[in-house]
């Protein structure tokens, strides 16, 4: 999950901030409870999962992050 992640184009990288949880150490676990994941591998945009249990495709990811940039920098 994290490499697809990784492997967005630079101006998709330019809009968002990347963070990853460790399972096995207490933070992971502790910020895995507090976005309300279920499953692993998941995704979470703005505290929100937005991909559970699957890797989305760079053109679906790209156009969630895309959508949520336009949608906080339109206010």
């Amino acid at each position: 999950m994290a490499e697809s992640v990784k492997a967005l184009p630079e101006k998709y990288q330019e809009m968002i901030h990347v963070a990853e949880w460790d399972m096995r150490t207490l933070a992971g676990v502790k910020r895995f409870r507090e976005i309300k994941a279920k499953s692993l591998p998941s995704i979470a945009m703005d505290d929100e999962i937005v991909y559970s249990s699957i890797i989305p495709g760079q053109e679906v990811l790209q156009q969630e992050i895309l959508k949520r940039f336009q949608k906080k920098n339109t206010n």
